[in-house]
């Protein structure tokens, strides 16, 4: 079956033209200073709107027991 009515480049460029990426909003986090995504938390201090909601060095000190079992397994 043929289609009928051909939609040229043109058209199907423009009907596409909402698809496009958008880069991603940096905020400033207000204790550290360091670039974050709004409306999250702080990946570096773990601090959102000025209160510590997460605990940063337990997740490094989980991550690194993690690498040190893992590297025994190997061995």
């Amino acid at each position: 079956m043929v289609v009928r009515m051909r939609s040229t480049k043109s058209h199907r460029n423009n009907r596409r033209s909402h698809f496009r990426l958008v880069a991603p909003r940096f905020s400033v986090c207000e204790s550290c200073k360091k670039p974050r995504l709004s409306h999250t938390a702080c990946p570096h201090c773990g601090k959102y709107r000025g209160r510590a909601v997460i605990n940063v060095q337990a997740k490094i000190d989980k991550k690194l027991k993690k690498q040190k079992e893992r590297a025994k397994t190997h061995k």
